[in-house]
């Protein structure tokens, strides 16, 4: 498993997903539903920082253009 910081946006969106589904399903073990529930918290996390970076890059490039 890559560490959150190296995931690009897809790779996480699509690893997202697949913790999601795993938690969906009834045969969790409980030891690795805290495992899971905290890699989904960071990679949420760190979608959330690079989504908010490239949204104040994106309002920089347009106050350029203005």
């Amino acid at each position: 498993m890559k560490p959150v910081k190296e995931l690009t946006y897809s790779e996480a969106i699509a690893e997202l997903e697949s913790i999601l589904a795993r938690l969906k399903g009834q045969n969790v073990e409980i030891d690795k539903l805290a495992a899971e529930a905290r890699r989904a918290t960071e990679i949420i996390r760190e979608c959330r920082t690079r989504l908010t970076g490239v949204a104040k890059e994106l309002d920089e490039i347009l106050d350029e253009k203005e």
